[in-house]
């Protein structure tokens, strides 16, 4: 017996690839801007350096993710998919790349340049969340966090997000790794802002799908 796809999958799937490249793109121009690193990045590097610089942070971050997928399947494991394995394997190598080729295009950013890269980060890194959580083929092992708490406690997502965020930003400064002006953007406007897109684009977008 065939299993059943879901309803509207070409679109879905679309939305998914979409989602998870511009996420790693966007990844790419927030780590150029050099204002610091996103929130679960603050967390997983931080506690890196104090509890587990005898292994590799490649090492420490599969391990780390591990550990949240395990958790995301006995919380909800609605949430893993297509998307969240997709994320994991492919998220790196994307944003490696995104980096280096616009470290080629801008190898000595102004002041005004690093703003509006890392604002092009932000915004893209929020619409591409967007695309991939509205998708519902799975979401990356973290994103799956806020979003179930947020159906647990009937709490709007924004508000778990921002929680979410920072507890990261704070467990990473507390383990030496200070944040960076990025770091506290993202915390506080990640969550407001993919509600945002989630509202005015991805869902009316995937509605008018056949």
């Amino acid at each position: 017996m065939k299993a059943k796809l879901p309803d509207k999958f070409r679109p879905r799937i679309v939305m998914t690839i979409a989602g998870v490249v511009l996420c790693a793109i966007a990844v790419g121009f927030f780590k150029c801007s050099l204002f610091g690193v996103d929130p679960f990045q603050c967390f997983a590097q931080g506690s890196w350096q104090r509890f587990m610089g005898g292994i590799s942070y490649g090492t420490y971050y599969t391990g780390i993710c591990f550990l949240m997928l395990v958790l995301d399947f006995f919380l909800d494991k609605h949430y893993i998919g297509i998307a969240t394995f997709i994320n994991m394997f492919l998220t790196g190598y994307i944003a490696d790349f995104s980096q280096a080729a616009i470290s080629r295009l801008a190898p000595s950013p102004s002041m005004a340049l690093r703003i509006a890269m890392l604002l092009v980060g932000v915004v893209l890194m929020c619409f591409a969340s967007s695309l991939y959580m509205t998708s519902d083929l799975g979401v990356s092992v973290y994103d799956a966090i806020p979003i179930i708490i947020s159906n647990k406690s009937k709490k709007p997502f924004r508000f778990c997000r921002i929680g979410c965020d920072v507890i990261c930003v704070i467990v990473g400064t507390l383990c030496g790794l200070l944040p960076g002006v990025g770091t506290l953007v993202t915390a506080f406007f990640m969550g407001p802002l993919i509600e945002f897109f989630n509202v005015k684009f991805s869902r009316p977008l995937l509605d008018k799908r056949k």
